[in-house]
């Protein structure tokens, strides 16, 4: 695991991040079929995000999530996906910051159906599918990237990842309080490890909040 691998809640997402992937990658291999890929219009792999994604801390009316102060849009990207695995029932999507072990956004029983999310799916109370509450606590929602200003690592690896499920998942929380990102990540364990998870496909973005000198 990696170095930011350390509190039970990171272990627990590093260890369903790890886990799920070895097991979808190993399965594509035995299949031999067109790999599951995920794109998304507003970015390419291994670049840096857009402002339309990132976050909003007002302080002074200055965003302290972007690296010039504008306010960003806080608006989850477009995502399309390709060659879904025969037999799914369902797609999860994660945003997971690897930099901080922190979950952005967490979708799930999203329809086998879809093959693409449009800009600002993430919404509260969307109607692509179940969200469970990020870590910042505030919504079951999409919570853009804000990376803190001068503290390393500067530039956050933001990883989205889609899973394609031969089932629908059932998570519980409460009428005041939705499921967590935790609760999401131990049912894809259980899903990943009883072999639910067909396949995974990731993008990867970057984003820092600190002037380079």
């Amino acid at each position: 695991m990696g170095p930011f691998c350390k509190s039970a809640l990171t272990i627990l997402a590093c260890s369903a991040l790890s886990l799920i992937s070895n097991l979808a990658s190993a399965q594509q291999k035995q299949t031999a079929k067109p790999q599951f890929q995920v794109t998304s219009s507003e970015f390419q792999n291994q670049t840096t995000l857009p402002i339309s994604m990132i976050n909003n801390n007002i302080v002074n009316g200055v965003n302290t999530c972007s690296i010039d102060g504008s306010p960003g849009g806080n608006e989850s990207p477009d995502l399309s996906w390709t060659n879904a695995p025969a037999g799914t029932q369902s797609f999860v999507v994660v945003l997971y910051d690897v930099s901080a072990a922190f979950t952005h956004w967490g979708m799930y029983n999203i329809p086998a159906t879809t093959t693409a999310l449009p800009q600002n799916a993430g919404v509260p109370g969307s109607t692509y599918g179940q969200q469970v509450y990020n870590d910042f606590f505030t919504a079951a929602a999409y919570g853009g990237p804000c990376p803190p200003i001068g503290v390393a690592p500067f530039a956050h690896h933001y990883q989205f990842t889609v899973y394609a499920l031969d089932e629908t998942l059932t998570l519980y929380g409460s009428a005041n309080f939705p499921p967590s990102a935790e609760t999401l990540y131990h049912a894809l364990i259980t899903a990943g490890r009883y072999h639910h998870i067909l396949a995974t496909a990731s993008l990867v973005g970057f984003y820092s909040a600190t002037p380079a000198k």
